[in-house]
Formats: structure tokens, C-alpha cells, sequence
């Protein structure tokens, strides 16, 4: 007999044991969405090599994924809102495997950006749902250790994802290197068949809701801080392949290694983040991007060094990585009674931001030289600093007064 979660069931169920197997393969989702969304980042020459594209032109293909993930967190789950959510994370899944085979077997540039147009749309479609069915899966008590474990899928992409791409791709080329998640979404589909609940659909969040929440100032000011944060870190973080090999000069061995103390620095980031943002919100939400602005100049001012780029690269995975778990904290400080619409315009703002600084990113490299991409990445994460000072909760309790 299938197991039925309605929201009114998780609610009242305190003491109903937390099915840890369904947030795991849930987990194993986000590990898959975060290295698919990034893995392009490792490949990029190979790619254009390939495909007879430039360097920037294959980077902007992660720009199309980011516009297709805006469009569907803000309206694909309405489009799929009598379906039963376990179908809909089934969906998305298969989603994710298609696009896997689309790349990998692209025979032209026109080609792999449909591919990466279906990655776009599992990643808005499940983000967009991702905490709506953690609390339906986890009792209250349960529920921070839940989101932990989710977020963990994200962490050890960030970690391995460039890394291992970078080498898969050079032992059995880019195309292999994508073909090789194709089993490892369908295990991950057959997985989330055997264990998640049944979840009848409840009341979708309408899109006027979500843009109802921009009324208050403080949260539309923290979404503008938030957007140049995530245009700042692409806009630079897209580009460092090209950027090591041709400025720093390093062979497809110590770039790897250069990319895994990249993951490395932001593992560390994330294991301190949660004690850090308890401590002092704000100073966090402004001292990351001023951080990674220095770093950003740093790097232009250093990039043939290889010790000194090696270094602050670590330096930037650590202060990179926990800036969405700071704004999704900042959120539920602004907005408690509102998370669920203003969760689905933060990934909505957040894939567009994404695909902006690819974009823009891209036609400077391509242009006036990879440190204008840099130099970009700079001002961008300078404003969000600027402007994550008036959005502080302090600045927003003020306000209410």
C-alpha cells in the first residue's frame, strides 16, 4: 500500500519518523542539478573546440540554462499543480536525464543548448518545490537536519564537480563526461520511484504573490543585493578554465588540482556558514561579496602566479559558497509567514542573475579580454555589499517601526 502525505498529516505528525531515505535520494537530486548546472564551467575549451564555438559562446550556455530554470520556477509548477508532487519530482528527474543525453550525444551547438534548456528546467521546477516538500517529508523538529542533508547533494557538487569533470574530461572527453550522469540520474529516478510518499498537490503560489512581496523594501532591496552577488560570482567563476590555461598557464593536471582546492575552500566555507550567520547575519551578508570583489582584482593583478592564484582561489571557494545559505537566511528572518513565494522568486532571481553574468561575462572575455570579466565580477559583488547594508534585518525592524 503507498504511503499519502497531505500537509495537514505532516503537521500534526510530530512524532512520525522522518522517511530519511526520500530526502537522501532527494539529496542525490541536488548533487545531480548543481554539477549539470556548472559542470560546462571544467569543459568549456573542449566544448568550443568541438563544436567549433568560442569560449564565451560555450559559456553562455549556461546563461540558456539559467534563463529556462527562471521560466519554470515561476510558472511550471502552476502548469503542473494537479499533479501529485512525487510525480512532478519524477518528472523534472527524467527531465534531467534527457538533457544529459542531449548534450553528450549533440551534434552541433543548436543542438546542446536544447540540452541545456532541459537542465534549466529541472533545476527551476525542483528548486522552486524543494522546501515546500521537506516539510512535508520531515515533522518540524526534524526539518533544519533535512534541509542539511539536501544542501549537502549541493556542497559535494561544488566540491567534486569542476575537478572531476576537468579530469573525466580529459580521460574520456567532454561528451563522455556527460554521458556518464545519464545512469546515474536514471539509479536516482528508480530510487525516488521506491521510496518517496505519494504528496497530493495543495494550493499553488501564484506568480502575482510572489511580486506582491517587492511591496516591502527591505526584502526588494535584499533581492537586488542578492541578484548582483550571484551576476558578480558568475560572471568570473564561469570563466576560470580559460582563464588557467591561458593567463596561468597550467597543464589539465594542476588545473584539476587547482579546481579541487576551488571546491575544497567552499566545503570549508559551508561547514563554518551555519555557526558564522548565527553570530552576525549582516556583517556577513556584506563582508562575503566585499571579500570576493578584493579577490576578484586580486586575481587580475596575479593571474600569471600560479602559487598566488592557486591561493586565492581557495580563498574565493570559501567566501563564495555560503552566500545562498546567508540570503536564504536573511529571507526567513524578513519574510517568516512568506517563504514559499518568496522562495520561488529567490531561485527565479537567482537563475536569471546566473544566466546575466554568463552573458555578460562572456561577451567582455570574448571582447575587451578576460579581465574586464573580471574587473565586472568586482563591481557587481562591490553593489551587493552596497546594498546588503539597508537590507539588514536590523534595517527592515527599523522600517516596520
Amino acid at each position: 500500500m503507498a504511503i499519502e502525505l497531505t500537509l495537514d498529516d505532516t503537521l500534526a505528525a510530530e512524532g512520525a519518523v522522518t522517511p530519511w531515505a526520500a530526502v537522501t535520494c532527494l539529496s542525490l537530486l541536488t548533487f545531480l542539478l548543481v554539477g549539470l548546472e556548472f559542470m560546462p564551467v571544467s569543459l568549456l575549451t573542449p566544448i568550443a573546440q568541438d563544436l567549433a564555438i568560442s569560449e564565451g559562446q560555450a559559456g553562455q550556455a549556461i546563461a540558456v540554462s539559467g534563463l529556462f530554470a527562471v521560466i519554470t520556477s515561476l510558472f511550471g509548477n502552476a502548469l503542473l499543480a494537479k499533479l501529485d508532487r512525487r510525480t512532478v519530482v519524477l518528472l523534472y528527474t527524467a527531465v534531467l536525464v534527457a538533457s544529459s543525453l542531449a548534450i553528450a550525444l549533440a551534434p552541433n551547438f543548436l543542438v546542446f543548448l536544447a540540452g541545456r534548456a532541459l537542465v534549466g528546467i529541472a533545476i527551476g521546477g525542483f528548486w522552486s518545490l524543494s522546501t515546500a516538500i521537506l516539510a512535508r517529508l520531515a515533522p518540524g523538529s526534524d526539518l533544519p537536519k533535512a534541509i542539511a542533508l539536501l544542501q549537502g547533494g549541493t556542497a559535494l557538487a561544488i566540491v567534486i564537480a569542476a575537478p572531476l569533470g576537468s579530469f573525466l574530461g580529459e580521460l574520456i572527453g567532454w561528451r563522455g563526461t556527460f554521458f556518464v550522469t545519464v545512469p546515474v540520474g536514471l539509479a536516482a529516478l528508480i530510487w525516488q520511484f521506491a521510496v518517496l510518499p505519494k504528496m497530493p498537490p495543495m494550493e499553488a503560489v501564484s506568480v502575482s504573490s510572489m511580486f506582491r512581496l517587492l511591496r516591502n523594501r527591505t526584502f526588494t532591496i535584499g533581492m537586488a543585493a542578492t541578484g548582483l552577488a550571484f551576476m558578480g560570482m558568475n560572471s568570473l567563476s564561469i570563466y576560470l578554465r580559460p582563464f588557467l590555461e591561458s593567463v596561468t598557464g597550467l597543464d589539465v593536471n594542476v588545473l584539476s588540482l587547482v579546481l579541487l582546492g576551488l571546491g575544497l575552500g567552499g566545503l570549508a566555507g559551508l561547514s563554518i556558514a551555519g555557526f558564522v550567520l548565527r553570530r552576525n547575519l549582516t556583517a556577513v551578508l556584506i563582508g562575503l561579496p566585499s571579500a570576493l570583489a578584493l579577490l576578484a582584482l586580486l586575481l587580475i593583478a596575479v593571474g600569471p602566479v600560479l602559487w598566488a592564484t592557486a591561493s586565492l582561489l581557495v580563498l574565493w571557494g570559501l567566501f563564495n559558497t555560503p552566500i545562498p545559505a546567508a540570503w536564504g537566511t536573511w529571507m526567513a528572518q524578513i519574510i517568516p509567514d512568506d517563504l514559499e513565494a518568496g522562495g520561488g522568486l529567490q531561485v527565479a532571481l537567482i537563475q536569471f542573475a546566473i544566466a546575466g553574468g554568463a552573458s555578460a561575462g562572456g561577451m567582455l572575455f570574448d571582447t575587451a579580454g578576460w579581465w574586464s570579466a573580471f574587473l565586472l565580477a568586482a563591481a557587481l559583488l562591490a553593489g551587493s555589499a552596497l546594498l546588503a547594508a539597508a537590507a539588514s534585518p536590523r534595517a527592515a525592524a527599523v522600517q516596520n517601526l
